[in-house]
C-alpha cells in the first residue's frame, strides 16, 4: 500500500501535489506566456467595471461623483451597462499579451534568480524535481523585473484604457476619442511615439510595487499548503485574491499619480511636466485624502479578478504538457 506525502511548495506560482514539480522550474517557459493569455482574459472579464469606477474616480474632483456608488449608478443611469465596460478592447487585447509577458517572464526570472544568483549550485542541467527553494526575497524581484518588463506593453494599454474611460459624452460624435485604434492614431500623429508612451515612467514606479504582490503570494501559497488541506485551485484562488489586496494597499497612492499623468492634457494644456508634479497636484487638490479616491471599487476588484486570474494561469500551466 503506497502513500502520498505532500511535498512543500517550491519555486514557482504553485507546485501541484500531485506531479511534485515546480511551476516555474522543469517545465517548459512557453507555458507560462500561454497561461498568461487565459489569465488576462479571466481578471478583464471580472474586473474592469470596477476599473472604469476607480478610473473616473481617480480623475475627477469630489464635485463630479460623491463616491463609488454614486459614480456606479450615474454611468448605469446615464450610459448603461455599456458604460462600465468603456475602454475594454484595450485591456482585452492587451491585458491578454499584458498578463502573458508578465506572467511568463515571472516564470523566467524566478528560475534565472534561482540558478544563478540564490542557488547556483543547481546548474541549468539538473534535471531533479524537488529543488531548493527560491527565498522570499528572489520572488519579490522577480516580480519587480516582471513588472518593468511587461510595463512597455502596459504603458499604452492603459494610456488609452483611461483617456476611453473618462469620456463621458453620452453621444459619440461629441468624443474626442472614437475608440482605442481612432485615440492611438490621434496621440501618435499629434505626439508622436512619446504621446502613445506618455505616462511610461509613472506606470514603471507603479509596477515596482510588484515586489509586494508576487512575494506575499509566496507567503499565502505555502501557509495555505503547509497548514490546510485545500486543494490547489483552491490555494490559487485565496493566495492570488489576498496578495492582489496586498499589492493593492501598496501601490494604491501610485496609481493615481499615473492616472493623472495618463489623463493630463496633452501639447500646450499639459499639467504635470513631471511625476512629483502630478503627485503634489492631488496632494494641493484633496490631501492625502486625494491619494486614496477610488480605492473602495479598487480593493473589491481586485480580489475576485486576481483569484480568477491566477486560477485560470495555474490551471493552464498545469494542464499544458511539458
Amino acid at each position: 500500500m503506497s502513500t502520498t506525502v505532500k511535498q512543500p511548495v517550491q519555486d514557482g506560482l504553485n507546485q501541484t501535489p500531485d506531479k511534485q514539480i515546480i511551476a516555474s522550474q522543469g517545465t517548459k517557459n512557453y507555458k507560462g506566456f500561454v497561461s498568461g493569455v487565459f489569465s488576462g482574459i479571466a481578471k478583464l472579464s471580472v474586473g474592469h467595471p470596477f476599473d472604469t469606477v476607480k478610473v473616473r474616480l481617480q480623475t475627477t474632483d469630489s464635485s463630479h461623483f460623491r463616491g463609488p456608488w454614486d459614480c456606479l449608478s450615474q454611468t448605469l443611469r446615464k450610459e448603461g451597462v455599456k458604460g462600465l465596460y468603456k475602454g475594454a478592447t484595450p485591456p482585452l487585447v492587451g491585458w491578454m499579451f499584458m498578463d502573458s509577458v508578465m506572467l511568463g517572464s515571472l516564470n523566467v526570472y524566478r528560475r534565472v534568480l534561482n540558478e544563478y544568483i540564490f542557488n547556483p549550485s543547481l546548474g541549468i542541467h539538473t534535471t531533479s524535481s524537488v529543488r531548493p527553494k527560491l527565498p522570499l526575497l528572489g520572488h519579490g524581484m522577480a516580480g519587480v523585473m516582471a513588472g518593468w518588463t511587461v510595463s512597455f506593453i502596459a504603458g499604452p494599454v492603459e494610456h488609452v484604457k483611461a483617456r476611453l474611460q473618462v469620456q463621458y459624452q453620452v453621444d459619440k460624435s461629441k468624443r474626442l476619442y472614437s475608440g482605442p485604434i481612432d485615440c492611438i492614431n490621434k496621440l501618435f500623429s499629434n505626439y508622436g511615439i512619446r504621446g502613445v508612451y506618455h505616462g511610461l515612467t509613472a506606470t514603471l514606479i507603479f509596477r515596482t510595487f510588484f515586489f509586494f504582490w508576487w512575494g506575499s503570494y509566496d507567503i499565502f501559497t505555502r501557509l495555505m499548503h503547509n497548514n490546510t488541506s485545500l486543494s490547489v485551485p483552491v490555494i490559487n484562488f485565496w493566495a492570488g485574491g489576498l496578495s492582489a489586496q496586498i499589492f493593492w494597499l501598496t501601490a494604491y497612492p501610485s496609481d493615481v499619480v499615473k492616472q493623472r499623468i495618463m489623463t493630463d492634457p496633452l501639447g500646450p494644456e499639459r499639467k504635470f511636466a513631471r511625476w512629483r508634479d502630478a503627485a503634489k497636484a492631488v496632494y494641493r487638490e484633496n490631501g492625502w485624502r486625494g491619494y486614496w479616491r477610488g480605492f473602495v471599487p479598487c480593493f473589491l476588484r481586485a480580489f475576485p479578478a486576481n483569484a480568477m486570474a491566477l486560477v485560470a494561469f495555474e490551471g493552464v500551466m498545469r494542464a499544458l504538457p511539458d
